[in-house]
């Protein structure tokens, strides 16, 4: 078999990037679609919460029947209560959701539009051309006291980062006849909320999963979901079936044989957890190294020894 360039089928690469907003070197790239699997008192929360905290949302979302009586979670993520959710029985819950992020979406392009009148208004009046500024705008701008005030945005013109939680959802509603729902949630995580000034886009929504088990036969993480995971928080399990359910849907890049040595050494040296990133900062790293910034552990005095068996 024989390959032949056409020049015809060049690929266009569009510019941007498909994750928007900038994070730490050590961090997960947003927007993320999260996963940490753990029995229950492994330490999920502690993990999420933490890392949830290091990425500096400016809107966090918690989905969660202990939601509002969770006071841990709502103390060290600093939630507003306006932004919880407990009635996982209630099927319009992303509805609602969308329609309050929706309106993130409204008030960043109302504040650049008005800044764009502002910046003309401003114009004008250096200029004295003050018969070119209507009674309307002066109303906008220049306050009872004679003093120009330029337009607020709670965030100074960025994007909100907006992020949503899920915490003790299996058995739910929301997990089981809300999962068509959900599942377009997730899919088009990156897209929701969409804005037109600026370049356009939308502000998206990163998600976090924390669950007890991988799969379930019913109200519990989608194979639409698990499929479109950025990152996997792994806490170690005696199941060997969970961790071959694992294996077959997010080992393909690494191959089953390095996917199974991870997990022993998981297993056999006293790691609490780890977190498998699949959107790298550097994609031109070659496998092994790219296999290095992929596994991250969090006890990292077993890092080394980690990264000999790869």
């Amino acid at each position: 078999m024989r390959s032949k360039n056409s020049k015809n089928l060049k690929i266009v690469v569009p510019k941007g990037e498909a994750f928007a907003y900038e994070t730490d070197y050590d961090l997960p790239k947003m927007h993320q679609q999260l996963l940490c699997v753990g029995k229950r008192g492994s330490g999920k929360s502690v993990a999420v919460v933490n890392l949830i905290k290091k990425m500096n949302y400016d809107i966090i979302i918690l989905i969660s029947p202990t939601a509002k009586s969770n006071a841990t979670l709502l103390s060290m993520l600093d939630i507003d209560t306006d932004n919880c959710y407990d009635d996982l029985e209630d099927l319009t819950i992303m509805e609602q959701i969308k329609s309050k992020m929706e309106l993130e979406a409204e008030e960043y392009d109302n504040y650049h539009r008005e800044m764009r009148e502002y910046k003309e208004f401003l114009k004008h009046a250096n200029n004295n051309d003050y018969h070119l500024i209507d009674d309307e705008t002066i109303d906008k701008f220049i306050d009872d006291y004679n003093v120009v005030q330029p337009p607020e945005h709670k965030y100074n013109g960025r994007r909100a980062k907006i992020c949503c939680l899920f915490d003790d959802c299996l058995g739910s509603q929301l997990f089981s006849k809300g999962i068509r729902k959900l599942n377009n949630w997730c899919i088009l995580h990156r897209h929701l909320f969409p804005v037109e000034e600026c370049g356009g886009g939308s502000l998206g929504c990163s998600n976090f999963f924390l669950t007890q088990t991988y799969t379930i036969n019913s109200g519990g993480i989608s194979k639409a979901i698990r499929n479109n995971c950025t990152s996997l928080i792994i806490f170690k399990t005696k199941s060997q079936k969970e961790y071959k359910q694992i294996e077959e849907e997010l080992a393909g890049d690494i191959g089953p044989d390095t996917f199974l040595k991870f997990m022993i050494m998981l297993l056999m040296v006293s790691i609490i957890f780890c977190l498998w990133i699949y959107t790298q900062k550097n994609t031109k790293l070659n496998l092994e190294k790219n296999l290095r910034n992929i596994l991250m552990l969090i006890n990292y005095k077993k890092v080394d020894l980690f990264r000999n068996i790869i």
